[in-house]
Parts: C-alpha cells; structure tokens; sequence
C-alpha cells in the first residue's frame, strides 16, 4: 500500500448505476474545486463495511458538510448494479457510492490487493483520505495486517483530523414495549425536542431479560445516550429539559 498524500487523484472515467440508470463521471468532475472525503473499502454487502464504516460515514455527514466538505465518496471495487443495490439496502442518502468496477481508480492510488484466498479477487485495501481539489491532502490507511483490520479510516478518526472540535451527534438508543403508554409519551418527548433515536422494540421474554440485563430494569421504556443509561420515561424528560 502506498501514501499518496501530495499527489492527484487518478484521473478515470467510473460507470454508476443511479437511479437505476448508467451515469458517466470521471475524477475530475468528482474532485476537482472541491473538498471530498473519501473511505474505501474491500466489498459492499461484507460486514465491518455494512455494519460500521459506511453508516457512520452516512451518519456523520451533516457534520462533515458543516465544516467545509463539499461531498463524500464511498469506493468499492464493485459493479454499479451492485454498489447501487447496497446504497438503497443501506439507505444512504449523503454518501456517493463509487463503483470502481474494474479496479482502475484503486489501482492508481496503490491500494489494489489480492483476496483471492477468500474468493474475492482484486480489491481495495481499506482506507480514507481528504482531497482538496483533486490533490490527496491527507490519508489514514489500515495496518499492514492478516484479515480486513478496520483502526483507523473509520468516519470519527477522518472528522478528528478535519474539526477536532465539532459536535458529533448523540448516539441515543431507546429500548420500548408494544403497548406501553409510557413508552408513547416518551417517544413524543423525543421528538418534540427533535432528538434522533434507534427503537428497540421489546416483543418477547427474551429481549425483556436482555433489558433487565444491560439496563439493571425491566420496566419500559429504557433510554441509553453514548453507552450511558438515562432511565425511564421520567428520566427522559428531565434530560431533554436538561438539554434545552
């Protein structure tokens, strides 16, 4: 793998599927008089791509945009059907996907592998890099290690270099029950001071005892923020008053 920080991108014509149509661009018109984030990985579809490193991408891009990125790129050495299929099944609406269907762009930033051992073929090693205008202003590459390590071109590591200072969004999970009044009022709580959360929704004795177990509490609803337990529709409130 090779640094290519102070050096222009490749310049090659890419074939996407958008829209469920062929759409031609290039890296000029991807790069220049802009500033792009871009992460790159070995595979849509594959697990640490589809569980971690594109939805916090998509999830951090407000941030991004805020400060000074024109757009973000997610490479693949995947056809366009392909990439295309895995953008909606993600449901991505802030990052581009890529398709780098015959290796060339990855190729030309010297991070084209062999995963032949897993049945892969060619494909991108794992990384991300800032470009101003075409030129490769800075690049966080994955250790030179068996496996697919995934350290540092995670989407916190690129925003840390960017703006150290930014303010990320809160990651709040709420844990509910399927009829629970309580649980209603606390999702109106939420929403009315427009917080975004992931549901769990509590349907068996089985996710019940996982509460129990994560949580110290059986009771509906259970709100955690970062890791941290808030507590229950009670507690909901007083962090949203807290807050405002």
């Amino acid at each position: 793998m090779q640094n290519f920080e102070g050096n222009k991108v490749p310049q090659v014509d890419f074939k996407l599927r958008e829209n469920n149509q062929w759409v031609a661009t290039n890296s000029a018109e991807l790069f220049d008089n802009k500033t792009v984030v871009v992460f790159s990985l070995p595979g849509a579809f594959t697990p640490t791509c589809s569980s971690t490193h594109l939805p916090r991408y998509e999830e951090l891009a407000p941030v991004f945009k805020a400060n000074g990125v024109d757009s973000i790129l997610c490479v693949s050495v995947n056809d366009g059907f392909v990439m295309e299929a895995w953008g909606k099944d993600q449901g991505v609406q802030a990052i581009r996907p890529i398709a780098d269907g015959n290796g060339a762009f990855t190729e030309g930033m010297g991070m084209l592998v062999d995963k032949s051992d897993i049945g892969f073929g060619k494909r991108s090693w794992r990384y991300s890099m800032l470009v101003k205008n075409g030129v490769v202003t800075k690049m966080f590459i994955e250790p030179n290690e068996p496996g697919d390590p995934f350290k540092v071109s995670d989407a916190d590591t690129m925003l840390n270099f960017i703006a150290p200072n930014a303010n990320k969004p809160e990651q709040v999970g709420l844990f509910t029950k399927v009829g629970c009044p309580f649980c209603d009022t606390a999702k109106m709580t939420l929403k009315n001071a427009g917080v975004d959360y992931f549901e769990m929704s509590l349907g068996d004795n089985v996710r019940q005892r996982l509460l129990s177990a994560v949580a110290g509490k059986a009771t509906s609803p259970q709100m955690f923020v970062n890791g941290q337990l808030i507590g229950g529709s009670t507690e909901i409130a007083q962090w949203v008053e807290a807050r405002a």
